[in-house]
């Protein structure tokens, strides 16, 4: 003997248990058809060889929503829609000094979805949008370059004695608070420069 949802073996007057086995659509919408002819569920199960319960649960969803498709879930359900995805992506674009925290209260704002900080990282990373350091370039102008090339001609010839008199500095950032206050923009790998 062998039934669907739990399937289970008769031997020896024994009944050995297995692993479940889905229903294809094909027998689905057999199921469903026999259903609809008018036969009960008890023949519809004696006859295919499947569970009442399957067939019950089956034609319960079926009456509800017309759906006879498997559901198929796994893990946790998303918290955002993809529009809200897209939403929180717009957003970093037209602001990119944005935090995580301010992305979130505009979306809870504009949506009614309240997510985390660590919610709003995941969305924007998982499309290539990154939380980093902006790069600070002096923009040079034709005038900065005549003078250091200049500058550079007059210190060529020096000797080692002489620029032993020169420091050279290089400056560390150290902070003791959690929040170091340093601006992040959100931006793509490769567009540092841009």
């Amino acid at each position: 003997m062998v039934k669907y949802g739990l399937k289970a073996f008769q031997c020896n007057n024994r009944i050995v248990m297995a692993q479940r086995k889905h229903l294809d659509d094909f027998l689905r919408g057999r199921i469903i058809g026999r259903l609809e002819c008018g036969r009960t569920q008890l023949e519809v199960s004696e006859e295919l060889g499947i569970a009442q319960s399957v067939i019950s649960k089956l034609w319960q969803r079926f009456q509800d929503d017309g759906n006879v498709s498997r559901c198929y879930s796994t893990g946790r359900p998303r918290v955002t829609t993809p529009n809200e995805d897209r939403y929180l992506a717009v957003a970093a674009k037209r602001n990119r000094r944005s935090t995580a925290s301010d992305l979130s209260r505009q979306l809870s704002s504009a949506t009614g979805t309240t997510v985390s900080r660590q919610t709003v990282y995941r969305r924007l990373g998982h499309i290539g949008l990154y939380a980093r350091k902006p790069v600070r370039c002096v923009p040079l102008t034709a005038t900065h370059c005549r003078l250091r090339l200049a500058w550079s001609r007059e210190h060529a010839l020096w000797t080692p004695q002489q620029w032993s008199c020169v420091m050279f500095s290089d400056e560390s950032r150290f902070s003791l608070q959690s929040d170091s206050r340093r601006t992040f923009i959100w931006r793509a790998p490769g567009t540092r420069y841009h």
